[in-house]
């Protein structure tokens, strides 16, 4: 499959990615990720190892759509949940201190 990252146009088969991966070991997962076999790699790293290009020169976007386009599964970390309501202060003290809540 042609795809283009970081403007340059790149042939990528699923075969030629897995074989690339290989005996790669996964670094730290902080924001989105490629699963490949049974790991899961940060999109970046891969992006760096099937380009051979620096990681300042592409987008993870762009890394990500290539690999859902070759039928890699690229799921991203879950969104911080924020509370379904916020306390006031007073609220939120009477809480801390183990107060009934009015």
């Amino acid at each position: 499959m042609r795809c283009v990252i970081a403007r340059f146009p790149f042939d990528l088969t699923k075969s030629g990615v897995l074989e690339s991966m290989k005996g790669a070991k996964p670094e730290e997962i902080t924001g989105e990720s490629v699963i490949i076999g049974r790991r899961a790699y940060p999109v970046k790293q891969v992006g760096q190892v099937i380009t051979g290009q620096d990681r300042r020169d592409f987008t993870a976007r762009e890394v990500v759509r290539a690999m859902t386009r070759l039928g890699f599964t690229c799921p991203s970390l879950p969104q911080s949940s924020a509370p379904a309501h916020s306390l006031d202060p007073v609220q939120h003290a009477s809480a801390a201190l183990g107060a009934p809540s009015a």
